[in-house]
């Protein structure tokens, strides 16, 4: 898949954790693959802890001969302790440490320094030379963090090198809640814009031209994607902006019910087409640029649910020879 992925001219590939493994296909991939930018978008962080997730990107970094991005994310309470039996609290500090601690472990290997780092959540204080691979030959691969909430993206300001962008988000919600909650971060170390990389993935619904039956399709489908978000709380924020707040409760009460084909069917059609780009597949790449432009440095292309044969070839390839091209693809 990536190596077709690296022909139909992406810049970059990533996996996210869902029913596999998020790493392990990331190794396979560095060996089929030359160019193309590998990554999580998200592993899960809290399912592991520091010094696992250190020597998992320090090898796939080596690997990938650089070309690695270990993205993380935090999940969700229930899946953390329920899911994984691990422990939930204070995520986003959580996050924070956790980030400052892999760094903290990779400069122990660079530079052949004693390894002491003691946060309030984590402690790695012992490194013997039989657990030490020494430096990296292409230095340590950079951290992203996926963030939907104001705190979480103020923490990828603060300590990550890249934020990837829920995709249920709107023009105006990255307008109005992502970027200011990015910049409160930001100011908190001292960084600009210009130190951070700005990745939105954006959902692609679309269809052949005049086929009204795919449509139908297409949009029932990416409506019981959406009508799945917005039952999660964290999600809320996003329907109350765009005056949807009764919407929240009611796709939670199916949700529990099991009703998931209502669900599909109670999500307004003038959302979908706010949070993704939508329509035939001649418009699309359009569409993007100028959902994109000004607002993100990188955006991702998906249909989780409705997946594309070819990978949406033609439309990166329409966004590589447009001049408002918004960045990597």
């Amino acid at each position: 898949m990536f190596a077709e992925l690296e022909a139909a001219g992406y810049d970059s590939g990533f996996t996210f954790e869902s029913s596999h493994d998020a790493f392990l296909p990331l190794a396979v991939a560095s060996q089929t693959t030359e160019h193309l930018r590998l990554g999580t978008a998200v592993a899960i962080g809290f399912a592991r802890n520091p010094m696992v997730l250190a020597n998992i990107g320090w090898d796939l970094q080596a690997m990938s001969s650089g070309r690695f991005v270990l993205g993380l994310g935090s999940q969700i309470k229930p899946h953390i302790e329920r899911r994984f039996s691990e422990t939930w609290s204070r995520p986003a500090a959580r996050m924070k440490e956790m980030v400052e601690a892999i760094r903290a472990i990779w400069e122990s290997w660079e530079s052949s320094t004693t390894l002491r780092f003691e946060g309030e959540i984590y402690r790695h204080t012992l490194m013997t030379p039989a657990f030490d691979p020494g430096p990296n030959p292409f230095g340590p691969p950079p951290i992203f963090i996926g963030g939907f909430g104001p705190k979480m993206i103020g923490v990828a300001g603060e300590v990550a090198d890249g934020l990837t962008v829920h995709p249920f988000n709107t023009r105006r919600s990255m307008e109005e809640q992502v970027l200011p909650a990015l910049d409160v971060g930001l100011a908190r170390s001292g960084r600009s814009r210009a130190d951070i990389e700005v990745v939105w993935v954006i959902n692609v619904v679309t269809w052949p031209d005049g086929d009204d039956a795919a449509r139908d399709t297409a949009m029932l489908t990416i409506k019981g994607q959406f009508g799945f978000y917005g039952s999660t709380p964290a999600y809320a924020r996003v329907l109350d902006l765009h005056g949807y707040g009764d919407l929240h409760p009611e796709l939670n009460r199916l949700s529990k019910e099991g009703r998931w084909l209502e669900m599909a069917e109670a999500f307004p059609d003038e959302l979908v087409t706010q949070l993704a780009v939508v329509g035939p597949r001649d418009t699309i790449a359009a569409q993007v640029v100028e959902r994109a432009t000004g607002i993100t440095d990188s955006v991702g292309l998906v249909n989780s649910r409705d997946p594309d044969p070819s990978h949406f070839a033609d439309i990166v390839g329409e966004l590589r020879s447009s001049a408002g091209e918004p960045g990597r693809a």
